[in-house]
């Protein structure tokens, strides 16, 4: 069973809602890890079960990170808000730097996660 990491930024929770929704049939036979609100939503709006870790400014970004540094994570969607200042923007890039060093696929906008989820699917 793949574990699947699923995080969005505030103005970037409604997209990841409809990424799930379109995903819903590959998303419910993977284990899901999501930060706090992320999750809630996706669990309460697309009927999901999802594990819910911190949100990411109380460290759920790190927490994900940990787990992906430990081989526990085969993907991580990321949908970033680019346009607003983040205060935990260090942990954010920490976790797609551990992206980068664990050879772990890191979609950060609805285009490439779509592509990313096509593939797992496969």
């Amino acid at each position: 069973m793949k574990t699947i990491a699923l995080i969005a930024h505030d103005h970037k929770k409604d997209a990841i809602v409809a990424l799930a929704r379109e995903h819903a049939a590959l998303l419910r036979g993977c284990h899901l890890l999501a930060t706090g609100t992320t999750g809630g939503r996706l669990r309460d709006e697309v009927g999901l079960t999802v594990e819910c870790l911190l949100s990411g400014p109380l460290g759920g970004d790190l927490q994900i990170g940990a787990r992906l540094s430990q081989g526990e994570v085969d993907a991580v969607i990321f949908l970033r808000d680019p346009m607003t200042p983040q205060p935990h923007e260090p942990d954010i890039n920490a976790l797609v730097r551990a992206c980068d060093v664990h050879d772990v696929p890191c979609a950060t906008n609805p285009a490439s996660a779509g592509a990313l989820l096509r593939d797992l699917s496969r």
